[in-house]
């Protein structure tokens, strides 16, 4: 018995490594095939959203062959009849989507029951896994033993008796059958588990995919009620030249038209709660502007919706396909530095939860901050009152007025904008304070939240981005910078500039103010925070790069127009029409190129030159009338 034993014993030590030998390459087998699985579901998604996007396209083209039908028809009766045509198309497409609501709670309810199989599976799983590692540690200790005790064969034939190895040689037998056993069990149910691993995604994968598609569904029905609103506003300015059958149909389509949010506000209530994940939508952004603009022109209520609609339609769109690989882009950004590769990211939109922290980083490169100095100019103003305490006064409830966080008295952002004003007037006393750095400040402090951060930003674009004197009294380089852009929209917009000059229109009476507020209550929220990124990083430039994509942008509109006093109107509220902030990107950093720094330097510089000769003699010809009036006495 006692050699018997010792040969058994001479083999088990290695029973351990063989153990972890053959669990090991079961592991390796079971990544392997799990990343196969992941690999072929990732390559199905691919081609099901190729197939989303070619519908797409499609139904863009389709669309279009509409919208020449409808131009091409020559009677008011064809045209009201393909209105009715649309209308009838957004019926079915409600319908449609009803379907697909419907299908996805039942999807959810097989999600649901999957879920907890899965989770009563693992529970018994981690059970089984529990009781194997508790026998092999007795079967280790087991071991431990008997080495212990064949070691000394005189010990051995004093304490162990033949009847005790028998009993210990058939218990080692049966945990090796126990162990056997239980490797069986668990390669079925993790044979179970991946059945259950491969079902679970797949119908995460038919959610995601049906999301997409109710996304798609969703930006197809808003563009075709802005298209079908369009057509109303066509008629509604039509109406004078009806018949006034015709032209009370339009007007009840019109009033019917306005009244669709308040009717489908409950139908669309579950929708938004299904693609709330792909495209979030509020009365305001995350900033606290208003996502549609509130006219106040009764004529101008439908075309607010149909850009509502634009916006919304757009937001859609864009969401899966542009917003969140440049999401995941700037999440694998680490420390800044400046590089070619940030500036293309910069100028391609930096996501709301980045925004803060590359502004930040932005204004402390070119401002350093001085320990407690705004604090003590805080309290230099609690001291003494600066004498541009009342126009900032007066400018405080005139500061975006399309936000909500400035649109109440109560808010608590007025009293921040107010203190970063006045500590501003007492920094830079040779400016003080200028009309527009109220809303410079504003958008900083919406921003960066902080008012010590929100005044040094506003250091840095006065002092740093923008030229010298650009607030001064005299507003000289504002004045300068007006005249180069007239030379930049002559040069890279030869047929807009030769429009205006024929109908005597002067730009700077637009575009004066984009460039002293960097176009603030002159975009929609989206483009011009997009804007700001880039304008922080790289300076006035970017003014004068995205002022002639506007007018590109609006080129052939603008041109259609052949009256003065309409392209005046048209140009008071143009730039809020502009909603595919990607479409403008590209226009001003690739279709304006080539936009040298060097070049704007030397036209600033000769147009200052002929500005101040043309202040001086106007100087002289002041003090010449003045000297003639004393001289002729009262």
């Amino acid at each position: 018995w006692v050699r018997r034993a010792r040969r058994m014993n001479s083999g088990f030590p290695n029973l351990p490594e063989e153990l972890s030998r053959e669990r090991n390459q079961m592991d390796k087998v079971s990544v392997l095939q799990q990343q196969i699985l992941t690999l072929t579901e990732e390559v199905k998604s691919q081609k099901e959203l190729v197939k989303l996007l070619h519908k797409a396209l499609e139904a863009a083209q389709q669309e279009k062959r509409v919208s020449s039908m409808y131009l091409a028809a020559t009677q008011d009766k064809d045209r009201l009849e393909l209105v009715r045509h649309k209308v009838r198309q957004i019926a079915d497409l409600t319908s449609r989507l009803e379907a697909l609501e419907r299908e996805k709670k039942e999807l959810e309810q097989t999600l649901t029951l999957r879920d907890s199989h899965i989770q009563e599976l693992k529970e018994h799983v981690q059970l089984l896994m529990e009781k194997n590692h508790a026998k092999q540690e007795v079967i280790m200790a087991l071991t431990e033993q008997m080495a212990r005790e064949l070691s000394d064969p005189l010990q051995e034939a004093n304490t162990i008796t033949t009847e005790t190895l028998y009993k210990q040689q058939e218990e080692i037998v049966h945990l090796k059958d126990d162990i056997d056993a239980y490797k069986t069990q668990n390669q079925f149910l993790n044979s179970e588990i991946h059945q259950v691993t491969r079902l679970w995604t797949r119908v995460a994968e038919n959610e995601k995919a049906l999301l997409m598609k109710c996304a798609c569904l969703q930006a197809r029905n808003c563009q075709m009620e802005s298209k079908y609103l369009t057509v109303l506003r066509k008629l509604q300015e039509a109406v004078p030249g009806l018949p006034s059958s015709h032209a009370e149909l339009v007007r009840n389509l019109i009033q019917e038209a306005l009244e669709w949010d308040v009717k489908e506000e409950a139908e669309e209530a579950l929708f938004f709660e299904l693609t709330s994940a792909l495209c979030p939508c509020s009365e305001y952004d995350e900033y606290g502007f208003m996502t549609v603009p509130d006219y106040e022109v009764e004529d101008w209520k439908l075309l607010a919706k149909i850009q509502a609609l634009e916006i919304k339609s757009n937001n859609l769109r864009s969401q899966e396909v542009v917003e969140k690989p440049l999401r995941d882009r700037w999440n694998s950004v680490g420390e800044l530095s400046p590089s070619a590769e940030l500036k293309a990211l910069i100028r391609s939109g930096i996501p709301v939860e980045h925004r803060q922290r590359v502004w930040r980083w932005m204004v402390s490169r070119h401002c350093r901050r001085l320990p407690d100095h705004y604090q003590r100019l805080l309290h230099q103003s609690r001291s003494t009152e600066h004498p541009a305490c009342r126009q900032i006064e007066l400018d405080l409830p005139r500061t975006l007025t399309n936000n909500k966080h400035f649109t109440s008295p109560t808010s608590q952002l007025i009293p921040k904008l107010r203190r970063v004003l006045v500590a501003f007037s007492w920094h830079n006393p040779a400016i003080g304070y200028c009309q527009g750095l109220n809303r410079l400040a504003a958008v900083a402090l919406l921003v960066l939240e902080d008012e010590e951060s929100a005044f040094w930003c506003l250091v840095h674009i006065v002092e740093n981005l923008m030229p010298a004197d650009y607030y001064s009294d005299t507003l000289i380089t504002s004045q300068v910078d007006q005249r180069v852009f007239k030379d930049f929209l002559s040069e890279k917009l030869p047929r807009l500039m030769a429009h205006f000059e024929q109908y005597r229109i002067d730009v700077s009476l637009i575009t004066f103010n984009w460039f002293l507020v960097a176009f603030v209550d002159s975009l929609v929220s989206d483009i011009l925070l997009r804007v700001w990124d880039a304008f922080l990083y790289e300076g006035t430039k970017v003014i004068f790069r995205y002022a002639l994509a506007i007018f590109k942008y609006n080129e052939e509109e603008i041109l259609r127009i052949h009256d003065s006093v309409e392209i005046y109107q048209y140009l008071r509220f143009f730039t809020r029409m502009i909603v595919d902030g990607r479409k403008l990107m590209n226009i001003a950093f690739n279709d304006l190129n080539p936009f040298p720094m060097k070049l704007l330097r030397n036209r600033r510089s000769m147009h200052r030159e002929e500005l101040e000769a043309e202040m001086c003699q106007l100087e002289q010809i002041k003090a010449a009338y003045v000297k003639e009036r004393a001289e002729q006495g009262p």
